[in-house]
């Protein structure tokens, strides 16, 4: 099981958002994030926030670091270890049916990720095998669209792709790129492009928590 940080907003959650760091971060990149959404009271919510494990990278020189997987090149195209890439997303899908055992309702789960954290969110979440509550990908690319096996269960997941049109790391055409691919599979995914680089900004943050407010609405 990958080791975590978790925060909850209320007494017994009911709901859980599974958040995934970029390459060289941790979980404590995002922690910080969760008073920032403004979440209402009533959405009791559990969040969870991984840490990648710590291995060569080959873009960086074979520098070890915490990265769901290897870069290979950096090219437009990224070239990448779809290997590990799938492994990384199993690891995050057995998180998933933990919360699951714990008593969260698979359809009250929301994956998100930032950068090669997105890359594996969107593997891990087209690819379960039970409806998930939603899909929120930052600053990102869609890693494995050639081989992606999108699960009949999340047919009709809710997605959220929000990227910077000043992006110098994961250029925004590769953000634009994956709702294309989102869309040939008959996904129906919402798009933001906010004025920034790398990174996230609170305008960002205010349409994230409308999407986790509305994935996670009480019934």
């Amino acid at each position: 099981m990958l080791p975590y940080i978790e925060r909850e907003t209320g007494p017994e959650p009911d709901a859980c958002v599974i958040w995934l760091h970029g390459l060289g971060a941790d979980g404590h990149d995002f922690a910080p994030i969760v008073p920032e959404l403004g979440l209402p009271p009533e959405l009791r919510v559990r969040f969870l926030f991984p840490h990648a494990p710590a291995i060569p990278v080959t873009v960086n020189g074979g520098f070890v670091m915490p990265a769901w997987y290897d870069i290979l090149s950096l090219e437009i195209e990224r070239k990448v270890d779809e290997t590990q890439l799938r492994a990384s997303a199993r690891a995050v899908q057995a998180l998933i049916e933990q919360q699951i055992g714990q008593g969260i309702d698979s359809r009250r789960i929301v994956l998100a990720g930032f950068s090669q954290g997105g890359a594996v969110a969107y593997e891990a979440a087209l690819g379960f095998d039970r409806p998930l509550g939603g899909l929120v990908a930052m600053s990102t690319y869609l890693a494995t669209a050639a081989s992606l096996e999108l699960n009949d269960a999340n047919r009709q997941l809710p997605v959220q792709v929000l990227h910077g049109s000043r992006d110098p790391v994961v250029p925004e055409l590769l953000g634009q790129k994956a709702c294309r691919e989102l869309e040939r599979l008959g996904l129906l995914p919402e798009y933001h492009s906010y004025p920034m680089e790398h990174s996230v900004c609170a305008a960002e943050i205010r349409d994230i928590s409308r999407f986790l407010c509305r994935a996670l609405a009480p019934a």
